[in-house]
Formats: C-alpha cells, sequence, structure tokens
C-alpha cells in the first residue's frame, strides 16, 4: 500500500453468522486527509463497512489497511494504539446516561491518556475548558454538566461529535451523525467535521442519509447498494439518474435533511441552497 494511503480495501467481504452477506467484494482506497461520503439505501451496508473501518468487525474475506496497519495482523498492544488514532461518531452515541456531557467528551482521549489521568478525569474533569470549547463548536455548550439521559437525541449526537473533536484522532468515521439534528444545525455538524479535517489534515469518511449535505460538504462520493460499490465520483459527477438507481427501491428520489426530493441546480450539483 502507497505511504499515502489512509485505508485500502482489497476485495473486502462480510457475511454476519446468520449467513446474512453484508458487503461483497469491495476494493476502495481513500488517502491521507480525504474527505469521503458515503450515501446509499437502509441496508445498503454502509454502517458495516464503517464498522470495518474502525476495526469492530472482522472482514470475512480480502485484505484491509487502515492508517497503514492491517488490524487483524498486529498485536493487541497495536491493535489498541490503532483504535486510538480512530474516532468514531455514532448515530446513537454509547455514552452512559448518568454521564454528565462534560465527562463524555473528556472520554474521548482516555485511549491516549495513562490510566491514572482517565479515573481521575471520571472522578472530576481535568480538562473542563477543553470539553466546553468542543461543545461550543457545536452549540451545546449549556449542556456542558448536564446528565446525558436528560438531553435530547440531536444534542446527544453532537456530545457525541464533540467527544470526536477532542480526541483529534487522525480518522474520523461518522455513521449517520446528524440522523436527529435539525436541518439548519445539521449543515452546522457535518461544516465543523469538514473543517476539523482540512485544518489537521485527518482523514473524514461519513455515512450520511441526507444526499445533499453530502454533495454540498465532500468532495468524493460512493454509492454503495446491496454491499457493493456503485459509484465512486465527485459531486458533479453524480447525476440524477445515479440517484434515482441507488435509491430506487428506497425513493423516487434521494433523500435530503428534510425529506424532500433534490432539486438540480444550474451547476448540475443536486443539492439545495445551504450556509457554508
Amino acid at each position: 500500500m502507497a505511504k499515502d494511503m489512509s485505508i485500502s480495501l482489497s476485495e473486502v467481504s462480510l457475511v454476519y453468522p446468520n449467513g446474512l452477506p453484508a458487503i461483497n467484494r469491495v476494493s476502495c482506497e481513500i488517502g491521507n486527509g480525504e474527505r469521503v461520503a458515503i450515501i446509499g439505501p437502509s441496508g445498503a451496508g454502509k454502517t458495516t463497512l464503517l464498522r470495518m473501518l474502525a476495526t469492530a468487525l472482522r472482514p470475512s474475506a480480502g485484505a484491509l489497511t487502515v492508517l497503514e496497519v492491517s488490524p487483524w495482523h498486529v498485536g493487541r498492544n497495536a491493535l489498541r494504539r490503532l483504535r486510538s488514532r480512530i474516532g468514531m461518531v455514532h448515530q446513537s452515541p454509547p455514552i452512559p446516561p448518568r454521564q454528565r456531557a462534560v465527562t463524555a467528551v473528556l472520554a474521548g482521549r482516555l485511549g491516549r491518556w495513562p490510566w491514572w489521568k482517565g479515573l481521575l478525569s471520571l472522578i472530576y474533569p481535568v480538562d473542563i475548558q477543553g470539553a466546553e470549547q468542543m461543545l461550543a463548536r457545536m452549540e451545546v455548550a449549556d449542556k456542558l454538566f448536564e446528565r446525558c439521559d436528560r438531553l435530547s437525541g440531536g444534542q446527544l449526537q453532537r456530545v457525541g461529535v464533540a467527544r470526536v473533536l477532542y480526541q483529534q484522532p487522525d480518522l474520523i468515521l461518522t455513521d449517520e451523525p446528524v440522523s436527529a439534528v435539525d436541518p439548519a444545525l445539521s449543515n452546522r455538524v457535518i461544516g465543523e467535521l469538514n473543517r476539523e479535517a482540512v485544518e489537521r489534515g485527518v482523514t473524514l469518511v461519513a455515512s450520511l442519509h441526507a444526499v445533499d449535505l453530502a454533495l454540498h460538504w465532500f468532495p468524493r462520493i460512493i454509492g454503495i447498494k446491496s454491499g457493493e460499490v456503485v459509484f465512486d465520483l465527485p459531486p458533479v459527477r453524480v447525476t440524477d439518474d445515479m440517484l434515482r438507481e441507488l435509491y430506487a427501491s428506497e425513493l423516487t428520489y434521494a433523500p435530503t435533511q428534510d425529506n424532500r426530493p433534490l432539486a438540480l441546480n444550474p451547476t448540475g450539483i443536486r443539492r439545495k441552497p445551504l450556509c457554508s
């Protein structure tokens, strides 16, 4: 694999233990610092693909390399170090309900801190200002000391994003990170993730339901259906016909933030006006 590759998949497949095929012979390379959106209908395999990139799932076949490491051919300590360099934003953040937002954000660096600092942070937050700054980027700084079980779904998603921003990983993976967030804030969240990737020169791979967000913010779009890559193109080359075919089993038109059909604009990019 070339040194400038952040992710490399070669003929990667995954079949779940119940026999359900999820990913079928996917080959793809993503360079360091690239920003890529993965789109496709429900059940297409987007989440499974991201979980493999996060080293949470092991492929059934093929070769996978993440951050120049083959996750399943290294020892336990090397795998732990690799995972500390990967930030994953989940659609439903795995945050303990009684944990406060400040502690949830600081947990982003548990994989890099010595054990005693992580334990101390659970007792008393060791970097309140740092957590507050990340929450401010998500417009939830006022929830700094709020318990997570008292937050709305959208607020909790933004806390999950703030945690990954605080982590400062070399690879950012996001799985439907704004599914519970209103359109204006969705644009802000995706914008901040892109800003983070650009400013630090790290790789960002986002699975998005809202195609207009994908087309607006990402220089590269990968369409996936039935576990296979259908297209891998810059947004200006993604046509209406491609989107209709991709979402044929789900909708007549590709979904947007508020589930209205995408409309063609004069540049040929199907998206609604968004605030940058």
